[in-house]
Formats: structure tokens, sequence, C-alpha cells
């Protein structure tokens, strides 16, 4: 699964007919290398072998091939070769998972001990009294954290035409002027221990340097984790399913100034209500476009079932999953065989597009690029949630007619998350406690 995405991430973003071609030929050298330098059954090898030098010939005798015609051949070599290569290259890459988990072990207790250290050094108690909590029905507000903010560090910034530069001991981050003023929106909605904004650009800094982190320093690695749906799709998600709320976000792509994300600590002060596995709605409308990891996808639906078992209130959830079939992804054969299954769409492959990652500091011409998968939209709704936002025809003809807006055409700036934020009414089981409802 991880194989395929990634190379279906590089592919959408490819503008030329050069780079599909040299991509094309890239993964077929590649390809063929992996399969002689691993063990594999003779009948293997030769299925690869076979398909690439048919790739190797049709790249000779095709000059003129256009973009499309490169994308379409390496896709098919993909489903071709793809799983064999897998299959080869299974022990390395569990070998070198393995090490990335030592690794990461060690930094997580290094992290820790630094943490322990500034508690200490600011006479901040880690032993946090919590305050006994009732069982009940609360409106949902952003994460809070238990520990006061311990001093932080004055951070520069300067502009460079519509580009905010945030520099701490030499090092730089940078995020265009909308997304700057976006942040600042959010803060203002979500931060009650800095009404002055001191703290406001540390911790934008803090914000933009753990993304950075997470996607990698290549370019455009990792920002397919962040990709979001066009502007014009949330705005029919609210106007026809009443949905005011994303469960997987980040202050930098949100739409909403309600959302889940994956780093509660620097995410909370711009509107983050955690992570959406430990996230308890009894009512409301959802969206939810996870990254495609097949675990997290598998955990989504699961947390997302119960919630829906338990509650009696209108909740509403529009999932928005890759429609891989070969192999089928366990989260959408699960989510088609779901009670709670009201409806499904599937836009076609090339047919809709995403927000880029990096939406945040890439050019407006990049913002969106073409999804190279098929998308399904599955609802899952309760008896009520049902009732209330029924996936009707005409509902979900505006819907699919947002999708044929493309992000040239339709507005590519920064994400509204005042508009539909006034709507902003979901309960929440009190996230301070983990009690259920029954």
């Amino acid at each position: 699964g991880t194989g395929q995405y990634r190379i279906s991430d590089r592919l959408s973003r490819i503008k030329y007919r050069e780079e599909a071609r040299r991509l094309l030929f890239k993964y077929a050298e590649s390809a063929k290398r992996m399969i002689e330098s691993r063990n594999a059954s003779p009948d293997v090898r030769k299925t690869v072998k076979w398909n690439v030098e048919d790739t190797f010939n049709w790249l000779r005798k095709e000059p003129s091939a256009t973009k499309e015609d490169y994308m379409e051949r390496l896709e098919h070599l993909r489903k071709q070769c793809g799983p064999h290569v897998a299959a080869v290259a299974k022990d390395s890459v569990e070998a070198i998972c393995g090490k990335i988990y030592n690794i990461s072990g060690e930094y997580v207790k290094r992290v820790r001990e630094k943490h322990l250290a500034l508690l200490k050094e600011c006479n901040i108690s880690e032993e946090v009294e919590r305050p006994e909590v009732m069982d009940r029905l609360v409106y949902c507000y952003p994460l809070r954290l238990v520990f006061p903010t311990t001093p932080l560090p004055r951070v520069d910034l300067h502009f460079e035409n519509e580009v905010a530069c945030i520099r701490y001991k030499g090092e730089g981050r940078k995020i265009s002027r909308n997304y700057l003023s976006k942040l600042e929106q959010l803060y203002r909605y979500s931060c009650i221990d800095d009404v002055r904004f001191e703290k406001f650009l540390t911790r934008v800094w803090c914000l933009l340097r753990r993304y950075q982190s997470m996607f990698g320093v290549g370019i455009h690695e990792g920002t397919g984790l962040q990709g979001a749906l066009p502007v014009a799709v949330f705005e029919a998600l609210n106007k026809q399913f009443g949905v005011t709320f994303e469960c997987f976000a980040s202050p930098l792509n949100c739409y909403f100034r309600q959302y889940c994300s994956a780093f509660p600590d620097t995410d909370g002060y711009f509107g983050s209500r955690g992570s959406f596995l430990t996230f308890s709605p009894v009512s409301g409308s959802f969206e939810a476009n996870p990254p495609f990891g097949e675990e997290l996808m598998e955990s989504m639906v699961t947390h997302m079932e119960e919630l829906l078992g338990r509650s009696t209130e209108p909740l509403s959830f529009i999932v928005f999953v890759p429609e891989w079939r070969n192999p089928p992804t366990p989260a959408l054969v699960r989510m088609e065989e779901s009670k709670f299954k009201r409806h499904q769409i599937l836009v076609p492959a090339y047919e809709h597009e995403y927000r880029s990652g990096s939406q945040h500091i890439c050019k407006k011409e990049d913002i969106y690029y073409k999804a190279v998968h098929s998308t399904a939209l599955i609802f899952l709704q309760n008896d009520t949630g049902f009732a209330k936002w029924k996936p009707v025809p005409e509902r979900l003809q505006q819907l699919m007619a947002a999708y044929k807006l493309t992000g040239k055409s339709s507005s590519s700036s920064s994400s509204s998350s005042s508009a539909a934020g006034e709507k902003d009414q979901e309960q929440s089981g009190d996230q301070s406690s983990n009690t259920e409802h029954h």
C-alpha cells in the first residue's frame, strides 16, 4: 500500500511530458534491478523482466507519446510488477522499519527527559491534579494542555513579498501571508493563555517546524499526508449536509475552525481538538479525509462505528478514502458492509482534485493537483443523523457539482475558517474523562 501510494503521489504532481517519461523509465529500471538483486522465484523474475523489457521497447517505439500515455503505462507497469517487487523487498523494508522504530524510541526518551528538565527548571510540577469530571455533554472546545507554558524564546519575523519568514537561531520557516493571517484568526478563536499574542509567532514557528519534520526535506515529500479537499467541496458539504468539523486536518490545511489533528501540543492553540481516535462526539456532521495508511483508516472505522452505535443524537460522518481494490482496503470493505452505511459515491481518477499539503507555502498554481486514484465517498450515519442529513439525490448532485469545479476556477486562497465556523456547534463527550455514553 505504501509503495503504491508514494508512486501515485509523485505521479499526481507531474506537469510535463518529459517528467512522466523519466519517471516511467526509472520505475522500470528500479523494478528490474530490485528483482535481480533479491531472492525471487524464476517465474517472478520472468514476469517482471518481461514487463520491464516490454516497457523499454514501448519507450523506444513511442518517442512522441503524451504525458497521459506515460502515466497510463506507468500505472499498468506498477500493477504488473508492484506486488512482486514489494514481496522480494519485504525483508529489507521490515529491517529498515525496525531500525526506524528503535531510533524513534530513543528520541522519544530524549524528548521526555528534556521535557521534564524544562518543567523542573521552571518550577512546574510534573504531577498534575486532575479534577473530578462529571459524565456530561459539553460544546466542543479546543484541546487545553494540563501544564502551563514555559517561557518561550523570541523569534524574528520579516516578509519577502507575499511570504512571511519566521526565524529562530538561524533556522527559518516560511509561510504565505494569507496563511499567517489564517493562523492569527484561529489563534484568536482558540487560544486562552495569550490574549496579547506575545507567544503567537514562537508557536507558529514550532507548528511549522513540527510539520516540516513530519513531511521530510525532499521536494513534495510527505505533503500527500496533508492533502485536503477543494474549497468548493467543503462549501457544499457545509451547505448540503451541515458539516462543520474535519476529523483529520491541521492548522495549515483546515477549512473549518474545528478539527482533529496529529499534534495536539502544537495544534491546540490553533483550534485542534486532538486526535480523532480519542475524540468522543455525540452529535454533529463530520468530514473525514484520513491519511491513506491502512492501519489508521481501519482504526478510524472502528472508532466511528463505536460512536454511531452509542449515540441517539444526530451523528453523521462523510468519509473520503481511496478506492483501492487490488488488494481491497480493509477499511473500505468494512464501511461498505457497515450497518451505518447510508450511501456511497465513486469519484473517478483524474476527474477530481486535492489541495496540496504544502498549500501554506506553494505557488497558487501548484495548490491543486489531480487525484490519480478514484475516491470513495461513504456516508456513515445513525438513524437520527440519517433523518437530519439524508443523502438525497438533490444534495448529492450539488456535492458532485462542486467536484467539477477546478482549483483554478474556484477559490484558491487561504481556507475560510470563519465562514462556516459560525455554525460550529457540535457536542462531544467531555474529553478530559474517558466516560462513554450509552
